[in-house]
């Protein structure tokens, strides 16, 4: 058996050293597409396992998360899921990341159709109580966030608080280019309105979503018009 394969081992290595380089290139390029496939598979299955975990942590915190809990709402094995984050925590804080990206599609970007100065200011605020009234029913993840790792310490936390922090260098700009358009005073404390846009927001989870009080909602609009009209330029 050895006498007969050894020739042809050999003559296989005399075509391959014979063949041409870039038809063995080519074939190698044609089967590149392969683990291309698979990649965008797993950027999917990832993607379905953030969004259901996204869903779960709005109404139960992000540390009610769990590996077992996302397999068995996505019909994977909990290896399966595992393979995706390797931790508890990385998957955490991938739905910290993914409602962040939300959060600015939906509330940050659509505000800069409008032109500089409290339209836009206006426009961010309009956009945040769209979003907080859907987060009534449901939850929001910096709120919940916050109370459960307000004191620890960890990437988790680091995710959050940095997810917040643009939020508010956001609103920040905004705030500074009403100062500077002429549309608030020029004297005015640019974190001390922020302080209380953001304390509007707060108030208003706290007053609809746990006391359940009615008339919740107006009356942050209406704490919105008080607070532009006090800070605003005198004419």
């Amino acid at each position: 058996m050895s006498s007969v394969s050894a020739p042809r081992r050999a003559a296989r290595s005399q075509a391959n050293s014979n063949a041409d380089p870039k038809a063995g290139s080519s074939v190698h390029e044609a089967a590149a597409p392969a683990p291309r496939r698979a990649l965008h598979k797993g950027q999917q299955t990832k993607a379905t396992i953030v969004e259901a975990a996204l869903n779960l942590a709005t109404h139960i915190g992000l540390e009610g998360l769990s590996i077992g809990a996302l397999a068995e709402l996505t019909g994977m094995s909990k290896s399966g899921v595992f393979a995706h984050f390797g931790s508890r925590e990385e998957l955490q804080i991938s739905v910290v990341h993914e409602y962040h990206d939300r959060f600015e599609q939906e509330v940050f970007f659509p505000a800069l159709q409008a032109p500089r100065g409290v339209a836009r200011l206006r426009a961010l605020f309009d956009n945040w109580m769209k979003r907080t009234s859907i987060e009534l029913d449901s939850g929001c993840i910096y709120i919940s966030g916050a109370v459960e790792f307000d004191d620890r310490t960890g990437p988790v936390r680091d995710a959050l608080t940095a997810s917040v922090q643009t939020w508010h260098a956001a609103m920040r700009r905004t705030i500074v280019q009403c100062r500077e358009c002429g549309d608030l005073r020029a004297d005015l404390d640019d974190n001390q309105l922020l302080f209380e846009i953001h304390g509007l927001i707060l108030a208003l989870h706290y007053e609809a979503r746990f006391l359940r009080n009615e008339g919740s909602m107006q009356r942050a609009i209406d704490g919105f018009e008080s607070i532009l009209a006090r800070y605003a330029s005198p004419t």
